[in-house]
């Protein structure tokens, strides 16, 4: 009976570690969620006015184009790219949304016709990294000043939303046991779990997460890497033109300076969420926990009366740790092969 029990003890440290060795990806997700988990239990031993229905509702209501955002950031990031262009490509899909029905073009029009834009220049930055060798980086940053550029040539000034249809999207609320959500938090919501269900069910989803993890290794499997890649930029940029149209619908005008610094706001989400710089790594559900750790942060900086700029404070600090978390990660998976 020693001998038996002696021989077992290793057993289940072995499978610990296994499982962490196959599981090693969700360390930053589970990560991010007891985050959210500590902060919303401090936040609401803290303030007593703190009723959870309402701040998530709230943080979902506000963020809800972040979120959209974050999600085709995530499929950007997953290949080891980047895409600065998302605030301006928002930006400029809001302000001629705007300006579009404003001059009585019907919202079923304006509306995939933003969603088209957005694919356009996302196309563009795909096409000047795969074909042209263009480093993300710069090819986004290119794509960013001609977004911008754009909405500035639609409007230097804010362009208000009279069309009852848009704003439909936001001032229409569905309440239920202490919660509610608007169609634009709708719309934020099946935005991931469409990209979630891309990402773990199809066979893009997972030459997404090969071509991130090596590159040269999904070509020589045979795997459309040029394709993928260019799809990618193409998803980022439709989810930038929708998230115009939603920040236009919260806001109820369009303007040519919003976004600015949103595409840092975005990354720093999905980073947080869990997903690998480097590619390969993360989940759109672990993006989701980023924008709602981000939220919950501006939210109980408000609460608490201190200065927004605490909000980029935190954050950064979030980052570092994160990264931080991110390089053991990779470096423990470099040892292991």
């Amino acid at each position: 009976m020693a001998t038996l029990t002696a021989e077992r003890g290793p057993v289940a440290p072995t499978t610990y570690r296994r499982f962490l060795s196959r599981h090693v990806s969700w360390i930053p997700v589970f990560a991010a969620i007891a985050i959210l988990l500590i902060m919303i239990a401090g936040s609401m031993a803290y303030f007593p006015n703190f009723q959870l229905p309402r701040i998530l509702s709230s943080i979902l209501l506000d963020n809800a184009y972040l979120l959209v955002l974050a999600v085709g950031m995530t499929f950007v990031i997953l290949t080891g790219g980047i895409d600065l262009s998302v605030g301006a490509v928002m930006a400029f899909t809001g302000i001629l949304c705007a300006s579009l029905l404003s001059q009585g073009v019907p919202v079923a029009v304006a509306v995939p016709a933003m969603i088209l834009i957005g694919a356009t220049i996302g196309l563009l930055i795909g096409v000047l990294v795969q074909f042209f060798d263009v480093q993300p980086f710069i090819a986004s940053l290119i794509g960013m000043f001609l977004a911008r550029g754009l909405a500035f040539v639609v409007s230097l000034q804010s362009i208000k939303v009279d069309n009852e249809g848009l704003l439909w999207l936001q001032s229409t609320r569905f309440s239920f046991a202490g919660w509610y959500i608007t169609p634009t938090g709708i719309i934020a919501l099946l935005t991931v779990a469409l990209a979630a269900f891309v990402l773990r069910f199809t066979r893009f989803g997972r030459t997404v997460y090969a071509v991130g993890g090596n590159e040269q290794s999904a070509r020589l499997m045979g795997l459309p890497v040029v394709r993928t890649k260019l799809s990618v930029y193409v998803i980022s940029g439709v989810c930038a033109g929708l998230a115009g149209i939603v920040l236009t619908a919260y806001s109820g005008a369009g303007y040519p300076l919003n976004g600015v610094g949103t595409e840092l706001d975005t990354i720093a989400a999905v980073v947080i969420g869990g997903t690998l710089l480097t590619g390969g790594s993360g989940f759109v559900l672990g993006s989701m926990i980023g924008v709602f750790v981000y939220g919950l942060i501006r939210t109980i900086i408000s609460f608490s009366g201190a200065e927004q700029s605490w909000t980029r404070i935190t954050v950064g600090a979030l980052l570092l740790v994160f990264v931080v978390v991110q390089r053991i990660i990779v470096s423990r998976s470099a040892l292991s092969k």
